[in-house]
């Protein structure tokens, strides 16, 4: 709350829709109120269409206040390209993805007419992000090469790697697994020679999510590993404690205990300051497994005092089939 409201004093816009995105539930209902109505003052203030995006998105997801209507109305009026931008963007977060692909159409062709190469590889890109989570991978590979041309005529280095591992994981949906591998291969001694920690974190996310597929569970959590060390500082540091979250979780409910117990170490050496919390996932195997009595387990749990990280120890001690 505290790193929010400095980002607020100081009108850090960029900053605090980065603390938003990944901020948010950590805030009661009242605390987010607060928040919502200074970040929406500072947006409106500044014409940052992405932070007032976000700002409507929670007040309809947290706290069920319906300003869309407002965003429209302010997009019609504005009728610039960021503002329409991120109107598309909030349909889409909010699952309305038809909504979302109409507009970005329309957007489309007043940005192709406009000659704004880069405007229009931005929708081509979101466009390609509603149809992969409309199943239709096929429409989504040929909206990415769109992209890819698009910032290839930029010379934009780092926007045409993001598309290109972004590329290795809609093959690897689209089933060609070892083709995904392959792309990733070819991305990774380049993406390692930019030093950008948070697209290596990209792409250690994607080859977790292929070996778990895979059902290589012990591979999947040293993807997981490598992708949190990256993203150390980055964006995507949360997204990567996700992942792996997740594959503890698929452990837990296939009772596959040993998997977790014998591989969390490492994440607790990595990891010093989650220590308790690793220590917590491990001993929480080895009660599940039977290895160690309830007292034992309470007592490792106690040592854990951030609340949200107890929240989650709670949740794998309830995974079942």
């Amino acid at each position: 709350m505290e790193e929010i409201m400095r980002a607020i004093e100081g009108r850090e816009v960029k900053k605090l829709a980065s603390l938003l995105y990944y901020k948010t539930d950590e805030l009661s209902d009242e605390q987010l109120g607060d928040v919502l109505k200074k970040a929406e003052e500072l947006a409106l203030e500044k014409k940052d269409y992405e932070l007032y995006k976000l700002v409507v998105y929670y007040y309809h997801e947290f706290l069920g206040v319906d300003r869309i209507s407002e965003f429209e109305g302010l997009a019609e009026r504005e009728g610039s390209f960021e503002a329409k931008f991120h109107l598309a963007d909030l349909y889409f977060l909010l699952g309305e993805l038809e909504k979302s692909l109409a507009l970005y159409q329309s957007l489309l062709e007043e940005e192709i007419t406009k000659g704004n190469t880069g405007h229009v590889a931005e929708i081509y890109y979101s466009m390609a992000l509603i149809q992969e989570e409309l199943q239709d991978y096929e429409k989504a590979y040929e909206l990415l090469e769109l992209a890819e041309k698009k910032y290839e005529e930029l010379k934009d280095e780092e926007k045409i790697l993001h598309i290109r591992v972004y590329k290795a994981y809609v093959k690897f949906e689209m089933g060609d697994i070892y083709e995904a591998k392959a792309m990733l291969g070819s991305l990774l001694p380049r993406v390692v020679e930019t030093g950008n920690n948070a697209l290596l974190a990209e792409i250690h996310l994607t080859l977790e999510e292929i070996f778990e597929e895979k059902d290589n569970y012990e591979a999947a959590l040293q993807e997981c590993l490598y992708a949190m060390l990256r993203a150390r500082g980055t964006e995507y540091y949360d997204v990567a404690f996700d992942a792996l979250f997740d594959v503890l979780w698929q452990l837990f409910l296939e009772d596959n205990f040993e998997t977790v117990y014998n591989n969390i170490d490492m994440f607790k050496n990595a990891f010093p300051e989650l220590a308790e919390f690793f220590e917590g996932v491990k001993y929480l195997a080895l009660f599940r497994d039977g290895k160690v009595e309830e007292e034992k387990l309470r007592e490792i749990l106690e040592q854990v005092k951030d609340r949200r990280l107890l929240d989650l120890l709670e949740l794998l001690g309830e995974a079942e089939l």
